[in-house]
């Protein structure tokens, strides 16, 4: 039987290039936007770890305050607002939409795994024009705790009405495929630029340069 493809969605599904404009503005240089969304993580798992929950959005704005502190630049709540409405309408990378339609001609059951807030998840899936290829959009609001805790991945296989042996979780992020792994799903790492594998943690037995190549993959391995 094959199993759900669950997909994570911030830099796997959809490009966060698309706020380099506004990070150029606060900061004069769009490279801050990479250590932005790094500090994001950073804090993100810092929570988890604590066995706190937050609100994803919540987190970015407090990173984003962290990130222009370290940079001596003054950042308001205009400017909070400014990059969380530009999260909302991210463009998919290029090749996702027909990956997606490739494995949903195959078959295969399709469904979103995102740290992002619901209504926030929902608006970023549907401006991309990637939510008629989904039956679910879940996020991490089912388990009250943010990826990579264990109780993400097992909470998202029972909404789906499988164990998690039954689900692969497709990310771009290393983290990503070690919690969903441990927590005992399949991975398919998408090795977008800069995103490497940590060798400290078995590696999945599908690894893409973008998402065309891992949908090529699947279909192989679950079809």
């Amino acid at each position: 039987m094959s199993r759900v493809i669950v997909f994570d969605v911030n830099e796997t599904l959809l490009d966060l290039a698309a706020l380099d404009t506004h990070f150029q503005r606060l900061f004069d240089d769009p490279a801050v936007r990479r250590e932005w969304f790094g500090q994001l993580l950073q804090s993100a798992l810092v929570t988890t770890v604590l066995g706190e929950y937050r609100d994803f959005a919540t987190i970015g704005r407090h990173a984003l305050t962290q990130v222009a502190e370290r940079h001596g630049v003054a950042v308001d709540d205009e400017d909070r607002e400014l990059i969380g409405g530009a999260m909302r309408s991210l463009p998919p990378h290029p090749e996702v939409p027909a990956a997606l339609g490739r494995l949903r001609d195959a078959g295969l059951r399709l469904a979103a795994l995102t740290n992002s807030p619901p209504a926030q998840a929902e608006a970023q899936l549907s401006h991309a024009g990637l939510s008629g290829f989904l039956e679910r959009i879940m996020t991490v609001d089912l388990a009250q705790r943010l990826k990579p805790a264990r109780e993400v991945y097992t909470s998202a296989a029972r909404e789906l009405g499988v164990e998690t042996g039954g689900m692969r979780m497709v990310a771009a992020h290393a983290w990503d495929i070690a919690g969903a792994m441990h927590a005992g799903c399949a991975g398919a790492f998408v090795a977008r630029p800069g995103q490497v594998l940590d060798p400290l943690f078995p590696p999945p037995d599908i690894i893409g340069a973008d998402l065309t190549e891992v949908a090529d993959a699947i279909v192989d391995a679950e079809t």
